[in-house]
């Protein structure tokens, strides 16, 4: 038998692949974070006809000469470039810009993927639309999060609140005027300035602390509250000094009642020109409770509280592989590492060469349709020639057979 009817049936089978190939490429073009792949072709074996020749005898050497005995598939190659940002707005949604994969666990197994399309179930945890948890790190009641540890599962907790922080200290800037009069009781008009904190006690209750800023001499002035002891403050140059009059004074204590104050004085000054001392910053808040949440670029999880404050909750991991195309597609957007992939590398987004996290955004499909169509064509066209090669071997037996009659 023709040796090229096993190389154009070798032919037909290897377009063939390419046409799947394609054709899965096609049908995934709108597939979030899915990577298009491409057929690369080697030939086979082929068989000796005549071997080389050195030179010997003062004769020229001579060339193999080999036939060879058809195609194959000799890989199918997955392109991790990245695809389009598709933004969502919506806060579970994530995009991974750069290097790296999310870590889910699926039955007991770390699987991997770029479809961040998350939410969260009815017990908290972070889930895929197919139900496998979202592995990182949980912060602790300080929003501290120890990315040393091993990765389990992320879990929003539903319900968590805040404790009250008391406050214990504040800041006061601004200009104390240096013309104002000189009244140590501040029954002068322009003596005296009162300046109100809003403080909250170790329950939770807000309330105002009064501080009373009084001229006590040219170039001082008193801190009082309603209750407490009147601190002086001395300035020199504009600016307040301690007691040796050299060097800066940056804060001093007040007390009302039972409660003691650290009050920030640093930015505080004694020009020429209007009094306008004010509150500039104050630490304290109620209780809170988790209203919604954020996700930062470094794929920590922020809760967002009633009070106003933020508390990070805890940390996505991501993975990465010296070898990205040694992992295998296991279906539902997830990749799984083999023996040629390398062992997972897990890490904070953002750091050891992973990409960074955006919120609200997901990747689309980097399958470039242009391309992919014009792969159909030559996929056809490759197909369309080997089946000729077939057809005019058939050709050529038939006139062998002819020869009989």
């Amino acid at each position: 038998m023709l040796r090229s009817l096993f190389s154009g049936i070798s032919g037909l089978r290897a377009h063939q692949q390419m046409m799947d190939v394609t054709g899965n490429n096609i049908a995934n073009v709108n597939t979030t974070g899915y990577k298009s792949s491409q057929t690369v072709f080697q030939d086979t074996l082929s068989q000796m006809v005549n071997a080389a020749g050195a030179p010997q005898n003062g004769a020229g050497g001579t060339n193999p000469a080999q036939v060879g005995l058809g195609v194959k598939t000799a890989s199918i190659n997955a392109n991790f470039s990245q695809g389009a940002a598709q933004t969502t707005g919506k806060s579970g949604d994530m995009m991974i810009q750069g290097d790296g994969f999310f870590v889910v666990k699926s039955g007991g197994e770390s699987v991997y993927t770029r479809a961040g399309s998350f939410n969260f179930d009815a017990n908290g945890s972070l889930t895929t639309p197919n139900g496998q948890i979202v592995q990182g790190w949980s912060a602790n009641t300080d929003g501290e999060v120890n990315i040393a540890g091993a990765p389990g599962n992320i879990k929003l907790p539903i319900g968590i609140s805040l404790a009250p922080e008391q406050t214990t200290k504040f800041t006061l800037t601004g200009n104390l005027s240096y013309e104002a009069p000189i009244d140590a009781t501040g029954a002068t008009a322009g003596s005296s300035k009162v300046i109100p904190i809003p403080v909250v006690d170790e329950n939770g209750a807000s309330s105002t602390l009064n501080v009373t800023l009084t001229k006590s001499g040219a170039n001082e002035w008193t801190a009082k509250t309603p209750t407490g002891t009147a601190v002086p403050i001395t300035f020199v140059n504009g600016k307040p000094v301690a007691a040796d009059g050299v060097t800066p004074l940056t804060s001093l204590t007040l007390t009302e009642g039972t409660e003691t104050y650290d009050v920030d004085i640093t930015d505080l000054t004694h020009y020429s020109g209007n009094t306008e001392a004010r509150v500039s910053d104050a630490n304290g808040s109620g209780a809170g409770i988790l209203s919604s949440y954020t996700v930062s670029n470094t794929g920590q999880i922020v809760g967002v509280f009633s009070n106003g404050l933020k508390q990070t909750l805890g940390q996505l991991a991501l993975a990465n592989f010296n070898n990205v195309n040694g992992l295998e597609k296991i279906g539902d957007s997830m990749f799984r590492s083999t023996v040629n992939s390398g062992l997972a590398q897990v890490g904070a987004a953002g750091s050891a060469g992973l990409g960074t996290i955006t919120n609200g955004a997901l990747e689309m499909s980097n399958v470039d349709l242009a391309q992919e169509f014009t792969n159909l064509v030559i996929a056809q066209r490759g197909f369309q020639a080997n089946s000729r090669i077939i057809t005019t071997s058939d050709e050529i037996l038939q006139e062998l057979v002819n020869l009989k009659r």
